[in-house]
């Protein structure tokens, strides 16, 4: 498994590639890893055009994320936003700066308690960040995602914290404050921090009135070596939850994951049009992805031949 196997997937309309765009200008030292696009021989289900963009893979200041071209039916909302460590003022205002234009502060730019210079911001393309000074833990990520608890999930991050830890290698609860009385609904989540197979991440329960909850429009994919992988990570996840299409689920906290192969982006990027087409086509007929049947797909092989 890479050390760091959770890679955030973002739900795009068509503007996988303007994101992509912002992101590296906000993000220094990061690049495109790869882009894959619609079949060319067949319409596709987000009904993209043929041979479009399909996605564009990001690595932003160490965390990969996919930028989906998915079609209109899904959006990221602040349910999932991303924690982003700096090390001056003057590069929070820059980053918050350029992640604003044509978005929306939810917080804005000042000193709070927890940091000399903090905003939350949410982009053009609804994906939030926490762009923050002077409080990158020591070892930590300088992106982390965070996941917000609310409605009917307030009071469950913890209990999401520990059921995860309990499914990835070296899952555990690094940080945990809870509110205490007078500043929340006491004992519930103020701000987790935990680690799943090397990734930070970090967690919070908000009982404010939030009309959003988690979706498609930001998921998580766990990048799995093997089929045993698959099938463990695809089995515990959607425990109490709900398996879906292509690899995607839905666990019992609401949180969408999509238990994938790390070798899919080398099958849906690669230089053969023909191969991208086939192991496509072959990824739309499975809910559980099959590793050998995708790898034949690519290579144009039949069922119990070599």
């Amino acid at each position: 498994m890479p050390s760091r196997p959770i890679v955030p997937c973002v739900w795009l309309d068509s503007q996988a590639e303007q994101a992509a765009a912002l992101y590296l200008k906000t993000f220094p030292g990061s690049r495109v890893v790869a882009t894959s696009r619609y079949p060319e021989s067949a319409d596709n289900p987000g009904k993209r055009p043929r041979g479009s963009v399909l996605t564009v893979e990001v690595e932003l200041s160490g965390l990969r994320f996919t930028l989906l071209n998915g079609g209109p039916t899904f959006r990221p909302n602040p349910s999932i936003s991303f924690f982003v460590h700096v090390e001056s003022v003057a590069e929070v205002d820059r980053r918050f700066g350029l992640l604003a234009e044509g978005g929306e502060p939810l917080m804005p730019l000042g000193s709070y308690p927890w940091s000399e210079r903090y905003g939350w911001v949410r982009d053009r393309f609804g994906v939030s960040w926490q762009v923050m000074a002077g409080r990158r833990p020591a070892g930590g990520s300088a992106i982390a995602p965070c996941l917000m608890f609310s409605g009917r999930q307030h009071g469950r991050a913890e209990e999401a914290m520990r059921h995860y830890a309990g499914i990835f290698p070296d899952g555990r609860v690094l940080d945990l404050a809870r509110y205490a009385a007078g500043e929340g609904p006491e004992g519930t989540v103020k701000h987790g921090r935990f680690l799943l197979a090397g990734q930070d991440l970090v967690a919070m329960d908000s009982h404010l009135a939030h009309d959003i909850t988690f979706d498609e429009g930001l998921s998580l994919q766990v990048m799995c070596e093997d089929q045993a992988e698959v099938d463990r990570y695809w089995e515990a996840l959607a425990r109490g939850g709900e398996h879906g299409p292509c690899g995607w689920l839905e666990d019992r906290f609401g949180l969408s994951w999509q238990v994938v192969p790390s070798r899919m982006a080398d099958w849906l990027a690669g230089g053969d049009a023909a191969a991208r087409d086939r192991a496509f086509a072959a990824m739309l007929t499975m809910k559980k992805l099959d590793v050998a049947a995708l790898e034949r797909a690519y290579a144009g092989r039949q069922a119990g031949t070599g």
